[in-house]
Formats: C-alpha cells, sequence, structure tokens
C-alpha cells in the first residue's frame, strides 16, 4: 500500500479584511422597511406648513423670469436643429447657433436612421418642438440657462435638452442632448 504525501500547507490565499467601521454605540436595531405614514388633510383645511396656520404666511419662492432674448433664441435654435435632423434645413444655418463641436454632433444625427425615418415607405416623418422650458443657472449672473422640452417624431415622443450662454451680445448653444 502506498500512501500519497500532500505537500505542507503555504501561506493561505485569502487574508481576511480588517474592519475599520467603530462599533454602534447606543444604536438599536434599525428597522428593515421603514414605515411611511400619509398626512390626512382635515376636513375644510389644506395640507399647509404649522407656520402658514398660525398666521404668518411664508413669501413663495419663485424663479425669476429668464431674458425674453434667451426664450426667443432657445426657441428658434432649437426648432432649426430638429429640422437640420430631419433634413429640412443645411446644416451651414446652424453655424451663428451652436458651438463648433455640436456641429459634428448633429450632422451625425442627422445621418443616423431617426433624420431619415419613414422614407422608404414614400412618407416622411417631421419633428416638431412640443414643449420647451428654460431655466436660468444659478451664480452665472444671467450668462447661462438649461433649455429642455419635447418634441414629437411620428408617432413618439422624445426629450431633449440643451445649455446656452450669452457670449457678447449673442445667444449660442454650448451644450445638447437630443434623446
Amino acid at each position: 500500500m502506498t500512501t500519497s504525501q500532500t505537500p505542507a500547507p503555504g501561506p493561505p490565499l485569502v487574508t481576511p479584511v480588517v474592519d475599520y467601521e467603530p462599533p454602534p454605540v447606543g444604536m438599536s436595531a434599525c428597522r428593515a422597511t421603514p414605515v411611511l405614514r400619509r398626512r390626512v388633510a382635515r376636513a375644510g383645511t389644506r395640507c399647509e406648513p404649522s407656520s402658514a396656520r398660525r398666521g404668518s404666511q411664508p413669501a413663495p419662492v419663485r424663479e425669476a423670469d429668464p431674458p425674453r432674448t434667451a426664450v426667443t433664441f432657445a426657441d428658434a435654435a432649437l426648432r432649426r436643429v430638429l429640422e437640420v435632423i430631419d433634413r429640412r434645413r443645411p446644416v451651414a444655418q446652424l453655424r451663428p447657433l451652436l458651438a463648433p463641436a455640436l456641429i459634428d454632433t448633429v450632422i451625425e444625427l442627422s445621418r443616423s436612421s431617426r433624420g431619415g425615418a419613414g422614407r422608404s415607405q414614400g412618407m416622411r416623418t417631421v419633428a416638431r418642438l412640443c414643449r420647451m422650458r428654460l431655466r436660468m443657472v444659478d451664480g452665472a449672473e444671467g450668462s447661462q440657462a438649461e433649455v429642455f422640452g419635447t418634441y414629437t417624431c411620428g408617432p413618439r415622443v422624445r426629450a431633449l435638452a440643451a445649455r446656452i450662454e450669452l457670449t457678447g451680445e449673442r445667444w449660442r448653444i454650448v451644450a445638447l442632448q437630443v434623446g
């Protein structure tokens, strides 16, 4: 009878991880799921903060209206971008409106299947801007704004977003996301 000898064990292949977290002090065990409670409005009253019920109405916080020039620019520029993607307008008309790096992005979008969608059946889907909102960026002193909105392309509703910036006397799109 022969006995096989196993080699002597070497250093362990796996070492335990050192726990650097301090032990919990004075804490009870956490519940697995939080308990959610719905506020119930009393009959004849609205759900208002307690300070409003005491008679001191806080002033509502409202964002300042964006400049009219920014809203007009954003609306016109986004419509032109959609027209270029649909190949209804030449790309050259976007040069004064977009940052140079974004022009290549719009060209690529116009080459995608979305730009020529429906042409094989003889029908052509047209992208139409539905809604657009503009919000000024905090700390930019009125020189930058975020634009977001929706547009339709056939039966589908899609989203788009952009950032516009005031350079000199003109607004320009410096970031663009078309979905």
